[in-house]
């Protein structure tokens, strides 16, 4: 039987995840700023315009929409920081899995504090 080629550790394991959802949430964000950024230099433009569009986030559509940016932006923000570790620490890279599986279950305990007022707040039960 042919053995495996060695390759890299992240063949579809946390490394590997990390990676993927790093971009993904990277991604996201950018593109978020670019609309803000867009939308907000509407005031200068017309003030009529910016209401206009600031009106149309008031839905819960949107609503959810900001439920993923701040899931996005606390995972990305934690991996970030278990990158910084990885990099700068010598036992990093040894402990990069055990490392994944702390941002998600910090990421989790942020979203379950956040995500239930928020959507609250969304569906209007105040």
């Amino acid at each position: 039987m042919p053995k495996r080629p060695a390759g890299t550790v992240y063949r579809g394991r946390e490394g590997m995840w990390s990676w993927v959802l790093h971009r993904i949430t990277g991604v996201g964000i950018f593109f978020f700023l670019l609309v803000h950024i867009l939308d907000t230099a509407l005031v200068r433009v017309s003030p009529e315009a910016y209401n206009a569009v600031i009106n149309t986030y008031k839905n819960p559509i949107m609503g959810l929409g900001e439920l993923a940016l701040v899931a996005a932006i606390g995972f990305h923000g934690l991996n970030g920081l278990r990158i910084i570790l990885i990099d700068f620490w010598s036992v990093g890279t040894r402990n990069h899995r055990l490392m994944f599986w702390i941002v998600i279950a910090l990421w989790i305990v942020l979203m379950l504090g956040f995500a239930p007022r928020h959507l609250m707040h969304v569906f209007g039960a105040q």
